[in-house]
């Protein structure tokens, strides 16, 4: 353990591996309040053709990825917004066109499957002092947002039609939800994946909805889940020689496991306690 605290890239290895786990449970809770699971798995296909597009024009995947990202998502809720296609359609664009015109477009580049696939399932030991900063950066703009306006994002992802009544600029707060996920998923690529950092936005919060009672809570224990998978699956990935990226996520898979029977155990103990009060 020591011994592996003592390598930079270690080091850069398990802050990422941090950063990534409180960030991605944070967005996820509202993702997962608008029933819209599988929206972190559309903006990393889209992701794909950004990080394609950096390889052809030979710039950084990183900030090339956020751009076109970003613009996905602006899309898809506009589209979503003016009823011009379902979210299912429009994810469904989303996961099939972007991952096609990424592959195609990094195949034009001259870059292999195996450089691409450390986009697709992320290469946390390979995170760069700049890969570093530009994870700090990005998360702290999405993390301040997302903790600052809870109130009106939650509002939004829970019920549209009583946020607006209330004076919640619903079409705003719509398009930060959708844009704040698109810069999460894409700084996530070099620690989990684009392809697995969906289930690190989903499954901690799936995990906390078990064991946390109202959406604060559960956005708090989402956070220290995502928190744990991610430096346990980049601590036990040195030692076992895994893919960090894949260990972080079945790491998540065994929390959420564990909180299933722990979830019920503590239902039936505040169930108790509230009869006898």
């Amino acid at each position: 353990m020591l011994e592996m605290l003592s390598y930079p890239f270690m080091q850069r290895a398990l802050i990422a591996a941090l950063l990534t786990g409180l960030l991605a449970p944070t967005i996820g809770t509202y993702v997962v309040q608008r029933r819209l699971s599988l929206l972190g798995d559309g903006l990393g296909h889209i992701a794909i053709a950004g990080v394609g597009l950096a390889f052809i024009t030979q710039q950084a995947p990183l900030p090339v990825a956020v751009v076109v990202c970003v613009v996905g998502a602006v899309l898809i809720e506009a589209l979503r917004q003016h009823g011009q296609t379902s979210g299912d359609v429009g994810l469904a664009i989303l996961f099939y066109g972007g991952l096609a015109t990424g592959v195609l477009l990094a195949g034009a580049a001259g870059a292999g499957t195996g450089t691409l696939s450390q986009y697709l399932f992320g290469s946390l030991t390979t995170v760069s002092p700049e890969d570093l900063i530009g994870i700090t950066v990005l998360g702290a703009l999405v993390m301040v947002p997302a903790i600052a306006l809870a109130p009106q994002l939650f509002a939004v992802s829970h019920d549209e039609e009583f946020a607006r009544v209330t004076g919640v600029p619903v079409r705003f707060h719509n398009y930060l939800i959708v844009v704040l996920a698109a810069l999460t998923v894409a700084l996530s690529m070099r620690t989990v994946g684009l392809l697995l950092v969906s289930a690190l936005m989903i499954v901690p919060v799936a995990a906390a909805q078990h064991l946390a009672r109202g959406f604060i809570a559960t956005m708090g224990t989402a956070m220290v889940l995502g928190a744990v998978a991610g430096v346990g699956g980049a601590v036990l990935s040195y030692p076992l020689n895994l893919a960090p990226g894949a260990l972080i996520v079945v790491f998540a898979i065994g929390l959420f496991a564990i909180s299933w029977p722990l979830g019920t155990l503590l239902r039936r103990r505040r169930t108790i306690f509230d009869h006898d009060h």
